[in-house]
């Protein structure tokens, strides 16, 4: 038995549940999600508490199992309280701003700017605070969603091994390598 898929989920005060055969459909105050379950599961429903069980106990449902009730978790966190993720640029001339709502504008070092079209149910904000790395915080009620575009950004100028200048994400901790040792081996 799976001890991610054993454990119960709590329906968040505020949010509607619907399941009807192999679809379930989570609405928040934030949004909506619908998630396909494969017929191998079923969703048992009480007052405020959900339980996934498997109708078999064949290899593929029990894989599924733990990963089917951990998405159902997510969905029902990002109709309600959603997810954020944030991202530091760290560079002298590294910049970010948004135009419109939707396109993030970021100055890398490249000869050019690059144009970072987000995609809709993702919203983005740049913070700059005096004293601190420019930021860029990402919100939205999906959490795969939200983290792909989280490491697109951040793929777009990984942060450097050598001076740590980049984009990275928020507390992340790079490792600086030691460049070349000046004067060694001179006579």
């Amino acid at each position: 038995m799976s001890r991610v898929g054993k454990k119960p989920i709590v329906v968040p005060p505020g949010t509607k549940v619907q399941w009807q055969a192999p679809n379930l459909s989570v609405s928040g105050p934030k949004g909506a999600h619908t998630l396909v379950l494969p017929d191998s599961l079923q969703l048992l429903q009480s007052d405020s508490m959900l339980q996934l069980e498997r109708k078999g106990d064949d290899k593929h449902s029990r894989a599924l199992h733990g990963t089917y009730r951990a998405l159902i978790q997510n969905a029902l966190t990002g109709v309600s309280t959603g997810f954020q993720i944030a991202l530091e640029v760290v560079g002298i001339g590294y910049r970010a701003e948004l135009k419109g709502s939707d396109v993030l504008v970021l100055t890398l070092g490249f000869s050019h700017e690059v144009a970072f079209v987000l995609p809709s149910g993702v919203k983005a904000q740049v913070v700059a605070e005096r004293g601190q790395n420019l930021r860029i915080v990402l919100e939205s009620t999906d959490k795969q969603l939200v983290g792909q575009v989280a490491a697109m950004i951040r793929s777009l100028r990984p942060p450097n091994p050598y001076k740590g200048k980049g984009v990275r994400y928020a507390g992340e901790v790079i490792r600086l390598k030691a460049g070349k040792a000046k004067g060694k081996g001179k006579k």
